[in-house]
């Protein structure tokens, strides 16, 4: 059964920095290729990512894979500071940028193109949105709705827009395009990382409280792969039997 289309692909090449739309991407066994396949170990809690929660600011770092997509080794990433300069991943001027405004130690990792472990991405391989889901929340939390405060991979745009129905799914199989298939888990818990703006780092609680209140914490659900292959904006998802 058809439900929808593919409307935006996000990655983020660093774990916690503002990722990057796409056109098109592999999916990997774990996920989209190279997601959160950067990421900085805060030495303040030994074994531990620094990530949105210990530092917000960390949303204005924009990276991208500046090259095509190898399985041998990732392209170039590039990353921008909220100042607007421009650093290469393994910079130590980029190392010293992130523990300056941070007000801590932190040491880099980078996991292989072939697999980024879940402890990366943390929960499952995969968090989707739906357009009716976002504007629903939009209009119970009465203020506009960045569905990036909630970094998912996938924004679907539901051919019938009935907010929240990917909640039915549950067990499910969804098929993307003429390769993908993925199995939808369960729901994705929020965190206070949905109050941080993507845009300018600035904070507000009342989005948590309103999720929390009217949603059960719940919002977006997660996946995991079933099936690897390419991936594009615009294709079609239909919901398996």
């Amino acid at each position: 059964m058809l439900i929808g289309h593919i409307k935006e692909i996000v990655r983020h090449p660093v774990k916690s920095f503002h990722g990057e739309r796409v056109n098109k991407t592999k999916v990997m066994a774990y996920g989209l290729y190279g997601d959160r396949s950067h990421a900085f170990l805060d030495k303040k809690r030994p074994g531990k990512f620094l990530t949105i929660t210990q530092f917000p600011g960390m949303v204005r770092y924009k990276a991208r894979f500046a090259g095509e997509e190898s399985m041998t080794r990732y392209p170039r990433v590039e990353i921008t500071t909220p100042a607007g300069k421009v650093f290469n991943w393994g910079d130590e001027d980029l190392i010293k940028d992130i523990e300056n405004r941070a007000n801590r130690e932190v040491a880099s990792i980078v996991y292989t193109p072939e697999q980024v472990p879940l402890g990366a991405i943390e929960e499952e391989h995969i968090q989707l949105v739906t357009d009716a889901s976002v504007e629903k929340l939009q209009e119970i939390w009465g203020k506009s709705v960045n569905y990036r405060r909630f970094r998912p991979n996938l924004l679907i745009s539901l051919k019938d827009k009935i907010p929240f129905i990917e909640e039915e799914w549950f067990g499910k199989k969804i098929k993307i395009g003429k390769q993908v298939e993925i199995e939808l888990k369960r729901h994705c818990e929020r965190c206070m990382i949905i109050t941080v703006d993507p845009n300018h780092a600035e904070r507000d609680p009342s989005l948590l409280k309103t999720v929390v209140k009217e949603r059960n914490n719940h919002f977006g659900v997660y996946a995991s792969v079933i099936k690897t292959g390419d991936i594009q904006v615009g294709d079609e998802v239909f919901l398996m039997d």
